[in-house]
Formats: structure tokens, sequence, C-alpha cells
């Protein structure tokens, strides 16, 4: 994606199920756990790079120690930041005592982080930015080793002013507006509801303050406290969990809506935000992989006890298709090969666009991400090509001699590595000139393999969103090479609403193809459209989100796919650039025929699968008339 958004969370999990002893002996380390977190939390880097954090917990630890330790970073590389502490702890014990390190006991009662639980967390911000009271996890602290609660999540909800209004209903006074708080203070109150409830039991049948302590821990039902508390969630989510009694959970959305994948054996359980992520790891085959069902929970009892356990009953399943054409790791088969089938999916456009004249056409991607479904074109370019070979044969037939076969056969396309992301250039210069000559040699390219004014340069992406480093920095370096023709293809179809379930994506004005719909609705003279969907959109403003309608459909609807996308090739293309400028966006039905399963697409067709998704498009619309810069939920 050439346009960085901010997207996403990553959240890992580990839970040993053996004693610290056994990993001494069969792995020569009892930290074994941390490494292993610290190896899925590298691998999912991908999902976060604002913040990081950890929290060890000691399961039936002696008293007056502490069980719990969090380490948090918003650091430029906090993955990095976060495990220097930990080796920085490791090397000062060795150097006080090298023996000390190895002796189990010693490490329980003196090492915070020789833990039997770690829940791990890696943050892209929406809320709150960077400070670091919102790196996750979070901590709500007690006494009670069963009312502490520790939390870390991949989720955005639609609705957190009506959970925050119920948290004011209940007397609570929380310390901040934000979807994070308002879950962590949603399951606090039913948790301490919950230990209330159980002690006032246990003290009705005569057992001692400190026997129904144990009781609690053993006893306490995550499910039912995760069913009361969820109850009103409306959003994508993937939430995992820790109790300081040592029970632990993870729990996905009842549409499917983010990722989540679990695997165990008699020795740990592991919890990741994607699948192959934990095949690196734990080194398995991915037949041994769950999938969280949607609306479970994954509930580890701090006897070792797991279960997946129904929250909320599911709802229509729509998974991120977000999460195939970019945002998860292309080392999953399902995903690569996913990535490859809309690149070849592309192809009878891009014919059409270069009216089918590949010996004048080449090749490439950028940025790197886009690989996979660049193999994927050039596939779909040579399947083209074969069926033009085998046409050419036949009609030769007894006639075909050597020179002929060899011209014939030698027919492919033309592929090359284009651009090149040569170095991180910071922006020192604030004056909007300089910046956007800085930003014009963010990418290099190789010179001297695209003819003159002959050749057509097609150009593969993820997707395009705002468009502004398109315009202001790849086009510019392809110009370079004087194209007759510069084709920029998008594996995703044209992005037109927010998104509110966990990518950074809720302004409508950030959006090309509704800027692009915006003009063409000017230049047609119909922006009475404009004002018609507005209207509709305030009248509705206050209802309550179940009967919030997408009118916003309406600004697309006087204009075809193809309409828009000329519309944007016309906004990228600045005075400066020689060349003529397409752009080939993947349609629904193909997008759907490569990625079957997830088949979430609200954002490029406003189907939303909760009914907070309407509310955020119509508040986001009224911002955009009402020139309000904020975000719509």
């Amino acid at each position: 994606m050439s346009d960085q958004i901010k997207h996403e969370c990553g959240i890992a999990l580990i839970r040993l199920r053996k004693p610290l002893e056994y990993y001494q002996i069969k792995y020569g380390t009892w930290m074994y756990g941390l490494r292993k977190l610290y190896l899925l939390m590298e691998k999912q880097h991908n999902r976060g790079q604002d913040g990081a954090g950890f929290v060890s917990l000691k399961i039936n630890h002696s008293k007056g120690h502490k069980y719990f330790k969090r380490f948090r970073s918003n650091k430029e590389t906090p993955i990095k930041d976060i495990f220097d502490k930990v080796n920085n702890r490791i090397t000062e014990v060795e150097q006080l005592n090298k023996n000390l390190i190895n002796d189990i006991s010693w490490v329980k009662d003196n090492i915070d982080f020789a833990g039997d639980l770690f829940l791990g967390h890696l943050r892209y911000g929406t809320f709150g930015n960077n400070n670091i009271d919102y790196v996750h996890p979070v901590m709500r602290e007690n006494n009670w080793k069963s009312r502490n609660l520790v939390l870390a999540g991949n989720f955005n909800l639609t609705n957190v002013d009506e959970l925050y209004n119920s948290l004011l209903e209940l007397g609570q006074h929380p310390k901040d507006y934000s979807d994070t708080t308002t879950i962590l203070e949603n399951i606090g109150h039913y948790l301490d509801d919950t230990n209330q409830q159980l002690f006032e039991e246990y003290k009705k049948q005569g057992y001692s303050n400190i026997e129904i302590s144990d009781l609690i821990a053993t006893n306490i039902n995550v499910k039912k406290i995760l069913q009361e508390s969820s109850k009103h969630w409306d959003g994508g989510y993937v939430i995992g969990g820790l109790i300081g009694h040592g029970d632990a959970f993870v729990m996905r959305d009842p549409w499917g809506i983010r990722p989540a994948f679990y695997y165990y054996n008699d020795e740990i359980v592991v919890v990741a935000s994607e699948r192959p992520v934990i095949q690196t790891v734990m080194n398995i085959d991915v037949s041994k992989i769950t999938e969280i069902t949607p609306g479970n929970a994954l509930i580890i009892k701090r006897d070792g006890l797991i279960s997946q356990e129904k929250i909320r009953k599911s709802k229509t399943i729509k998974p991120c298709s977000f999460e195939r054409i970019y945002f998860s790791r292309g080392s999953d088969k399902d995903i690569y090969n996913e990535r490859k089938k809309l690149g070849e999916l592309l192809i009878p456009s891009i014919l059409k666009t270069v009216n089918n004249d590949l010996k004048n056409t080449v090749f490439s991607f950028i940025p790197n991400t886009a690989e996979i479904a660049f193999y994927g074109m050039v596939k779909g370019a040579e399947s083209y090509l074969k069926e033009i070979k085998k046409q050419k044969i036949k009609k030769l037939g007894n006639k075909i001699t050597d020179d002929d076969l060899d011209k014939i056969l030698d027919m492919r396309p033309k592929v090359e590595k284009i651009a090149i992301k040569d170095i991180k250039l910071r922006t020192f210069i604030s004056q909007d000139t300089g910046r956007n000559d800085l930003v014009g040699h963010v990418y290099d390219v190789t010179y001297g393999i695209v003819k003159d004014n002959i050749d057509n340069l097609v150009i593969i992406d993820d997707s395009i969103v705002r468009g502004t480093t398109l315009r202001e920095s790849i086009i510019k370096i392809l110009d370079r090479l004087n194209p007759k023709k510069i084709i920029i293809v998008s594996s995703a179809p044209q992005i037109r609403y927010p998104d509110c379930y966990g990518i950074d994506m809720a302004k409508l004005n950030d959006f090309i193809a509704f800027r692009a719909a915006i003009k063409l609705l000017y230049e047609t003279k119909q922006e009475n459209i404009i004002n018609d969907v507005y209207r509709k959109c305030k009248a509705q403003q206050h209802l309550p989100k179940e009967k919030i309608i997408n009118y916003v459909k309406e600004i697309y609807k006087p204009f075809s796919t193809d309409d828009i996308s000329k519309k944007i090739a016309q906004m990228l293309k600045t005075n400066d650039i020689k060349a003529d400028i397409n752009i080939v966006y993947q349609s629904i039905e193909n997008l759907h025929k490569a990625i079957p399963l997830n088949n979430g697409d609200w954002y490029f067709t406003g189907n939303y699968p909760t009914p907070g998704g309407n509310k955020v498009v119509n508040t986001s619309f009224i911002n955009f008339i009402e020139g309000k810069n904020q975000r719509a939920y």
C-alpha cells in the first residue's frame, strides 16, 4: 500500500502448562515461554509499530511477592525496547551471580517476568495517538487477585458513546473516553460483580475470607462475565485478557471481522492474530492450528484446562478482506494464493487498457507488499500469451519453421524491477514545496529498461487509498522513464467508505475515490445530490444506530466504476507528467472470487456488518460537509 495507513493491532498470548523447572530441563532455559512470546510479537510487527507491551503473570505465586509485571514502550522500536529491559535484568543478575539465573526457586521469587502466563500486544494508534497510557496491555489493579484484570486487543468499537454512558449510569467515573478504557471498565464491572456474588455465597456457607479467595479463583465463571459485558459491543474485536489468579481468555467478535488463531499441546497454549506466525514460532503443521470461532472465547483456566466457549451468537460472518489483501503476512498459504489470484484476475482489464499490446508493455510492482499480487498478474499475462501462441502455431500448421517456433515461444510478458525504495527520508523542511521534493525521492527507478514513448508501464499496488504518494512521488518517478502510458493497478477495489473496525480509515475526504465522486457531481451539475445526502444524514443523526441507513451510497450512484477511475487518473496527473495516466481497479466480483471466505467488503461497498458501521459513515459525511477534520467514532 503506497499510501501508509495505520491499521489493525496484533496480540500474542502464551500459557505454560508445566512448571518452569520442566522447561529448564527440556529446553535448557526457564525463559522458554518468554522467548516464544518475543518471537510471536516480532513476527507480527507488521501489525503495529506505534507501541508494544506485554504482561507476565505468575500463577500460584507465594504471598507477599508481586505476581504481575508489565513492560510497555512507545519508542521508535518498541519491541526491541521492552525486551532490552528484560535482557538488561538478566545481565544484571548474571553479573551479580551467574548461578542465580539458573536457580528456579530464586528466579521465581526475584525475577518479575519469570511467569507462567504472558499477554503481548503490538499497537497502531487510533484513539489517544501514541501516548504511553494507551499502549496495551492495560490494567485494572486490586489487592484481591481475582479482581485484577489485564486486557490487550485488536479492536475498535463503533458505539463507545453508548457504552461510556452505561458506565456513567452505573455510577462509575471512567478516567478516559476511549474504547480501550470503556471495555476495561465494562469487563471489570462484571468481574467485580461476580467476585462479590461468590464472596457473599461462600460467606453464607461459613468459609473464611482466605478460603473464599481460593474458592473464587477456582470457580469464577469467565464465560458468564464475558457474556454479560459484551452484550452491547458493536465493532470488530479480538480481546485477550488475564485475571490475577491465573485465568485467561481471548474473545472474538461475532461477525468474525478480526482474526485470531490458537494452538496447544501438553506444554503450552499459544494464541496470535495470524496463523503462519504460530506455524513458524512453534514449527508445526498448519493443520494443528485452530481459528477461534466468531462469537467465541478461548478460555484457559488457572489449572490449565482449555475450552472454546460461545459468548455471543454468531452473526452474518464478514471477516475483513483487507486482512487478506494487505495487512496479514503473505506467508500464510491461503493468503498467498488469494493475493496471486487478485493479480491474475486483473489481466483482462489491463489488456483492455494497453490494447492487448503486451509486446510493448512492462510489468512491475510497488511497494514490496504488492509483490505476490504481481506474480499473479504475470501468471495471468502468461496464460493470455499461451493462448496466443497456440493459435499462431495452429495457424502455421505443417509450414511452421524453427525460426517461427522460436519467435512464438519467445513471446512472454516483459517483467522488470522498476521501483526501489531507497531510504526512509525524514522531512525536515516544513514548506509544502520542499516537502514534496523530498517525497519525490523516497523511491528510485531502474533506468534504461523502458523504451522511450513506446512502452506502457503497468505497476500494481495493493490498494489506492488517498492517492497522495502516487501523485507526489510514484507517478513522478515513473514518468522519468518516459513511458508512453503509466497504468496504476490496484489489487483492491475502490475504497469508498470509512472503516471503523480496526483500520484507521475514518474520514471520507481521505479517500481519493470519494473526492473523485464529489468532483464528478459538481462537474455534471448534480451537486443537489450532495445536499440531499447531507439532509438525510442530519435527519438521522440522533437515531439509534440500528435505524440509520447508509445514504452516502447515493454519492456514487450516478457514476460507473470506470467513470470514477478516469476522474482519479485526472486528479493524479500533475502538469509536469508527460505520460498518459490510467487507473485500473479490482472489481467487487473478482475480489470475492479471489477471496471467497473473507467477504467483508464494507470499505468498498458500504455494506457494513454491524449497525454501528452505518452510524459511522453517516457521521463521517456530516463531518465532511461541516468541515470537521475528526474521526467519526
